[in-house]
């Protein structure tokens, strides 16, 4: 199975009302500013969209929410992962229509080895016939994937890709080096999306692109056709905002970006807390200034 998945993809974030439930308003004008501001494809739930914090049951509501108010005009990326592997499963033979493949993050917190994570993700591809992107993020599960584990599990036919946040530009140029042409590495950093593809990547799973999706999917196509001048401008435009939303943890800071283009109010659930004034303000003063290039 060939990765249908490329070019800029956005992890959307949950917007939250004043009382903290699901602001489903705000989520179709995300939706709808995504749409047409040239994303190739939209992921519901994964951490960006703060999905420790929501229930199975608001999961599915704001998967209906975004399948509805997309229409079949974006493909679908639907976050489901965890650490008990049978249940895990069970969730991914309950995947509605109008999902397009699934975002799997390695299991956290138990720490399993090698082999341990292997055989995990052998039993998730059983349990759905949708292509799987694996999703390797170190820094949150406490265990590395490394680069002859991906490849590995890159021969399960409907596991097509991998999301690489690892930030180990070694790990993923072995994998680059040495995957078959159907298999594809997507990045899950963006401060190092335009090197991986520069090296060989396909596109990339995106926070920056909630707020900027024209801007960052210009950047991505641009490095796709080889046209590195172009790609590095919107790279060294982008740069410092993006390290600025993830200075004090995601997804405070893009959602003060969102806030700023009127898109939604920048509320999260606990134990996620708001970013500083001082933050905030730069923040939204540097998406102003990208705003009026």
């Amino acid at each position: 199975m060939k990765n249908p998945f490329k070019g800029s993809g956005v992890a959307l974030v949950t917007p939250f009302t004043k009382d903290f439930q699901i602001d489903f308003d705000a989520l179709t004008k995300l939706v709808n500013y995504q749409i047409d501001n040239g994303t190739d494809f939209l992921v519901v739930q994964g951490t960006t969209g703060e999905s420790p914090v929501l229930s199975q049951e608001e999961k599915m509501l704001l998967l209906d929410a975004v399948i509805k108010e997309n229409n079949g005009q974006l493909k679908i990326v639907y976050g489901v992962g965890g650490n008990d592997t049978i249940s895990v499963g069970e969730l991914l033979k309950q995947i509605p229509n109008g999902v397009d493949g699934i975002l799997s993050v390695s299991p956290y917190y138990n720490k399993p080895t090698q082999k341990g994570i292997v055989t995990h993700f052998t039993h998730l591809a059983s349990c759905t016939d949708l292509p799987i992107i694996l999703y390797n993020v170190p820094g949150r599960t406490g265990s590395n994937m490394d680069a002859q584990t991906v490849l590995e599990l890159a021969k399960i036919p409907n596991i097509v890709a991998v999301k690489e946040a690892s930030g180990s530009l070694d790990q993923i140029m072995e994998i680059l080096r040495l995957k078959e042409d159907d298999f594809s590495v997507l990045s899950g950093d963006d401060a190092i999306t335009l090197p991986i593809i520069a090296c060989g990547g396909d596109g990339v799973i995106s926070v920056v692109a909630n707020a900027f999706p024209s801007e960052f999917s210009k950047m991505i196509h641009s490095a796709l056709q080889h046209d590195l001048i172009n790609a590095k401008s919107y790279h060294y435009e982008l740069l410092c905002i993006t390290r600025w939303f993830f200075e004090q943890g995601n997804p405070g800071g893009v959602k003060a970006a969102l806030e700023t283009l009127d898109i939604m109010e920048p509320y999260m659930r606990l134990p996620l807390m708001p970013i500083t004034d001082e933050l905030y303000n730069r923040i939204k003063n540097e998406t102003n200034r990208i705003k009026s290039l």
